[in-house]
């Protein structure tokens, strides 16, 4: 398992305006795509490509193209449907699904009410997308999932986490890499990510 935080200096700019309690509902979606486009770049570094050719109107051109499986975004409810918004604007022919997981305020332990996959999930490069990984229990048993659904390569990518959340992913799915704009520094007694960003879901659309 590895955890890459993207440094770019945009990635982290926007960020920063995230993080801003004045910024709007309105704004605060745009950034969320936006900053998941941005993460994209890294998190699909290594995708395969493949050599083709292409006719320009000069001359025939030989060109790189995505190879091997292709792609499944997986949102999990609700927070991460903006960031599977954000990466369909790059790679428009991927497969959506969506894990519908709340925690439970008492226990904080993840309840899934939902699932909806890709039927070929198994045969996908899969990117699970939600904008804060805190205590770490909705991303692992989502994972599980799509585990269960024979999903073989799983990469996880959030905005900001947790180290608690982090060590959670690492210890129950060893072999899945998660990507962050950033690593906060705690968890508080409700289980919210410090300094974080609040709640993402109830910023997305203005909820409370």
């Amino acid at each position: 398992m590895a955890v890459t935080v993207v440094d770019h200096p945009l990635v982290q700019h926007k960020l920063s305006i995230l993080r801003d309690e004045e910024t709007s509902v309105r704004e605060f979606r745009s950034l969320c795509m936006e900053l998941t486009m941005l993460m994209a770049f890294e998190a699909m570094r290594d995708l395969e490509l493949e050599d083709a050719t292409v006719r320009t109107p000069v001359a025939e051109a030989k060109v790189k193209r995505l190879a091997g499986k292709k792609l499944a975004l997986i949102g999990i409810l609700r927070a991460g449907l903006v960031m599977v918004d954000g990466i369909l604007s790059l790679v428009p022919n991927a497969r959506v699904g969506h894990i519908g997981l709340y925690r439970d305020p008492e226990t904080l332990q993840p309840v899934q009410y939902y699932s909806k996959l890709p039927n070929d999930v198994a045969e996908r490069d899969v990117f699970l997308l939600d904008p804060m990984l805190a205590t770490g229990g909705s991303a692992a048993a989502a994972i599980q999932v799509l585990k269960d659904e024979g999903a073989k390569r799983v990469r996880l990518l959030c905005i900001i986490g947790a180290p608690e959340g982090i060590q959670v992913v690492e210890d129950a799915h060893p072999d899945v890499d998660i990507i962050l704009a950033a690593r906060d520094e705690r968890l508080d007694e409700r289980g919210y990510i410090v300094p974080g960003l609040g709640d993402a879901g109830d910023r997305l659309y203005g909820t409370r």
